[in-house]
């Protein structure tokens, strides 16, 4: 079977899009890792496909991750999505409303090139992360087999945890990071972020994603690390995210908000995946 795609990233979370309307694709753990090996496959952080959209939404996309896992959102490969469709469709409108695992999001595409999702409000309770808590906190401490460690916890349509740490260049992410991503306290294992504080206005991250490993970006890890600062009155309402692979603006009014996230989506090219 063959199957045409496309290679994207954003600043270095690098995706396989698949446009699962227009030619039969087995949605399948068994097809992320095959596509997702970067030694067999095409190589990619997650498989990402899209599907036909409902009730006024351009599309619907869901997400695979390298071991495959759903991945119930992406932010930078939301932006990607939406990328992809105004090229595939430069009459579809701006912004533009595509759905997910996650819910409806809405993208804008800027005037300097890069793209702008609205991608919901940070849930902090912690059913809805899920996070085994009485209730919600700013802190909670998470015994390990050598201590404890103080962490956040949100979800941003998929689960996140965070670390802060002096400084991201010396943090543990291999580690720590698959430690805590399999803690029995996250029920469906979690991303853990990395994250240095430099001013109210600017953080450093570095992200251990569930199913993949640490990945040059992280987006929703992005939006998840300024949502915990912020309802620690740690950063103000606009975050300048700098990660391995580039740069995210992050946006946050607070509760009752959705939370904004700006950033560059990159094609890379397209192909054909050949496979029995």
């Amino acid at each position: 079977m063959s199957i045409r795609f496309t290679k994207m990233h954003g600043i270095g979370n690098d995706f396989v899009i698949i446009d699962a309307r227009s030619q039969p694709v087995d949605w399948s753990a068994e097809l992320a890792e095959q596509i997702a090996d970067r030694h067999f496959g095409v190589g990619c952080d997650q498989l990402i496909t899209i599907h036909a959209g409902t009730d006024g939404a351009a599309a619907r996309y869901r997400i695979l991750n390298q071991d495959g896992s759903v991945a119930g959102q992406c932010g930078n490969g939301l932006r990607c999505v939406a990328a992809w469709l105004w090229r595939d469709n430069p009459a579809l409108p701006n912004p533009l409303l595509i759905d997910g695992d996650a819910g409806r999001m809405v993208c804008e595409r800027l005037a300097d090139g890069r793209i702008r999702a609205a991608i919901g409000e940070p849930m902090f309770a912690p059913a809805q992360i899920p996070f085994m808590a009485d209730e919600p906190a700013a802190h909670y401490l998470l015994e390990l087999a050598d201590g404890s460690i103080d962490i956040g916890a949100v979800s941003m349509g998929n689960p996140h945890c965070l670390v802060v740490v002096p400084s991201v260049d010396q943090a543990p992410v291999a580690t720590l990071g698959a430690l805590l991503e399999r803690h029995p306290r996250f029920p469906d294992r979690v991303n853990v972020g990395f994250a240095e504080v430099v001013s109210r206005a600017a953080i450093r991250l570095r992200v251990f994603e569930r199913g993949v490993g640490e990945t040059l970006a992280c987006g929703s890890g992005a939006s998840a690390a300024v949502a915990i600062l912020r309802q620690r009155d740690v950063v103000d309402a606009t975050v300048g995210v700098d990660l391995p692979g580039g740069h995210l603006d992050i946006s946050w009014a607070g509760p009752g908000s959705t939370l904004l996230m700006s950033g560059p989506a990159q094609f890379v090219f397209d192909g054909i995946w050949n496979h029995d």
